[in-house]
């Protein structure tokens, strides 16, 4: 088992730019909560989208690093990375939107009693204004262990709405989460 630069209580926001680790960290986290809890109630939420940008993947899913025991709860969306997908700010902000209404719907279906939840790329639901940020930091409340993992730097860009979503999004998760990770580039 390896060791984590944080416990695996409480809530935990993993920060960092684009191919720094955070998925992987987050996957380590969930496959040390295995070992040392089982896999009872654990909760995954993927949100992160795959994408292919001028020869770089952008993004990678938790099942990359880790075997997940059939007893979990694994809600996957296909989602988009609006910036990088869209041709224009408009169609940008349509796939945020469509990323935002999938995401609604998924946390609209959660199980009950989450023990440990794991979420990849949790400002994808927030790229837009909605009640999902309520949603589901909430829900990670619920749980004994939240580990959640969000994209930041100066790829996120600044002065477009998705980018000021997710800008916002990411204080707020800071604001909410007992301890933050930020991994270097």
């Amino acid at each position: 088992m390896n060791d984590l630069p944080f416990p695996l209580d409480g809530s935990t926001l993993i920060t960092g730019p684009s191919n720094t680790g955070k998925t992987m960290l987050t996957s380590q986290a969930l496959s040390n909560w295995i070992s040392k809890n089982g896999s009872e109630n654990i909760i995954i939420l993927e949100f992160g989208p795959e994408y292919s940008h001028n020869g770089k993947i952008l993004g990678r899913h938790l099942s990359r690093f880790i075997d997940f025991p059939p007893d979990i709860w694994y809600g996957y969306l296909e989602t988009y990375a609006p910036r990088a997908e869209g041709r224009d700010l408009t169609e940008s902000m349509e796939l945020a939107a469509i990323n935002v209404e999938r995401a609604s719907f998924l946390l609209d279906t959660l199980p009950p009693h989450p023990t440990a939840v794991f979420v990849n790329d949790a400002t994808i639901p927030l790229q837009s204004p909605s009640t999902n940020f309520e949603t589901l930091v909430g829900y990670c409340d619920q749980a004994d262990c939240a580990i959640l993992n969000a994209f930041t730097g100066n790829e996120l860009g600044y002065g477009d709405p998705i980018s000021q979503s997710e800008i916002s999004s990411i204080s707020a998760l800071e604001n909410w989460a007992d301890r933050c990770v930020t991994l270097p580039l």
